[in-house]
């Protein structure tokens, strides 16, 4: 059973179709660690042009993907309640397998440091237990709430 669902994702994060790739989030540890779900489908726009014939999910999503995660973990956390958390860096991403329609990608995100409005994050990709991605992200969450939340 998911923690949360894909409404409560879109309250918590500003991406909507076609660029939100979190489905569910299966495990949350505020501050500390969560696990996330994107199930990949032949429908996703992106197929259509990389590549045809040969659908591969683009490496660049797949670390889109990642941050979203990051950016729920980090506005569960009660200091960032009602704020937007924007990617800082990208640092030794790797990646090991790739991510095709059917697939489903296992997100799990670990908060390796935070210190004020900032902090860094080390993420995991896994299909079928098998890494497909790996990267350390960094973070800023700027004072300004969302809009929509004030």
């Amino acid at each position: 059973m998911a923690v949360l669902d894909i409404t409560e994702i879109m309250d918590l994060i500003p991406n909507r179709y076609p660029i939100l790739y979190i489905d569910r989030v299966d495990e949350l540890v505020p501050d500390e660690k969560i696990v996330a779900t994107k199930n990949v489908t032949i429908n996703e726009n992106y197929f259509q042009g990389h590549f045809p014939g040969n659908p591969v999910m683009p490496g660049v999503l797949i670390i889109e993907s990642m941050a979203q995660a990051a950016s729920i973990l980090i506005l569960k956390s009660e200091k960032y309640k009602d704020k937007t958390a924007y990617m800082g860096s990208i640092k030794n991403a790797k990646f090991r397998k790739m991510v095709r329609p059917g697939d489903v990608i296992r997100f799990e995100i670990t908060m390796k440091k935070q210190h004020s409005n900032m902090g860094t994050v080390d993420c995991i990709a896994y299909v079928d237990d098998k890494k497909a991605c790996q990267a350390e992200l960094s973070f800023i969450v700027p004072d300004k709430k969302r809009p929509e939340a004030e």
